[in-house]
């Protein structure tokens, strides 16, 4: 993740299992410190698991999309 923010691939979605909870704290840890060395990282976790909504993956992918839209906007302007 560090290395495509870095990149200039700042929008990043890491997908995990859900319930894997070695995974859910390096994530965590990972993406709190990747924010810190690149402030324009913008960085979604989704938990993936086969009886979570789909409505609800998709729409924490939606937000993540918007909040780039605006990033991306305050640069052109």
């Amino acid at each position: 993740m560090l290395e495509l923010a870095e990149s200039g691939y700042e929008n990043i979605v890491c997908a995990q299992p859900f319930g894997c909870l070695p995974n859910h704290i390096n994530g965590k840890g990972a993406v709190r410190k990747i924010k810190e060395l690149n402030p324009k990282a913008n960085i979604v976790t989704i938990d993936y698991d086969p009886g979570a909504p789909k409505v609800n993956q998709e729409n924490r992918i939606k937000l993540m999309l918007a909040v780039g839209k605006e990033e991306l906007e305050k640069q052109n302007k």
